[in-house]
């Protein structure tokens, strides 16, 4: 083990991945720790973001996650890839957005509406009120299917980020959003006829 041959291969080894340290750190609250992590993962998931989106939009989506992750540090586990949720996180968050504004064009479009044309106000409080009751109807739901559906619809999480946040299974996390879209659908139909 003296022989200059192992003292080389000693000093040549690479430095040990910092980012489950900066994690664990991160998770007691460190934030210089969590500045590190951002500091040091921040270049990579810009690079991810921007092949879904703009520059702009791709750093606030970069953005919005770290903020998430500070938000929900005592969940980060170090001992799964930060890094990999991290970039499955601002991946899901801009496909979500995609998915999110050809919606809304879609219903624009269906609704004889252009994105440049305003909607009439009638149609604007229909929307408004449609949009209290569901929030009511939501908040009345048991709080696992309320979580999950806010994870989800709401919030952009997949299924399994979902699952790590509520501490069970992506199929469980499923199953309680079938219910509680099942619930809210009957309960909005119960409301309005026409609500759907």
């Amino acid at each position: 083990c003296d022989s200059p041959a192992a003292a080389r291969l000693v000093t040549s080894r690479p430095d040990p991945d910092p980012v489950p340290e900066w994690a664990r750190a991160s998770r007691t609250g460190d934030l210089a720790a969590f500045e590190a992590l951002f500091r040091h993962l921040q270049p990579f998931l810009l690079r991810m973001a921007r092949q879904y989106a703009d520059d702009a939009t791709a750093a606030d989506a970069v953005q919005e996650t770290f903020a998430r992750l500070w938000e929900r540090r005592d969940r980060i586990d170090p001992d799964r890839s930060v890094r990999a949720l991290l970039a499955q996180s601002v991946r899901n968050r801009l496909l979500n957005a995609n998915r999110n504004a050809s919606n809304r064009q879609a219903l624009l479009d269906a609704q004889g509406h252009t994105a440049d044309a305003p909607a009439r106000p009638d149609d604007i409080a229909h929307h408004a009120s449609l949009a209290e009751r569901l929030r009511a109807l939501l908040q009345a739901l048991p709080e696992r299917q309320q979580v999950a559906i806010t994870l989800t619809r709401f919030e952009g999480l997949s299924h399994s980020e979902a699952a790590v946040a509520m501490d069970c299974s992506a199929r469980t996390v499923n199953n309680h959003i079938v219910r509680g879209l099942r619930t809210l659908r009957e309960r909005l139909l119960a409301l309005d006829p026409d609500a759907l």
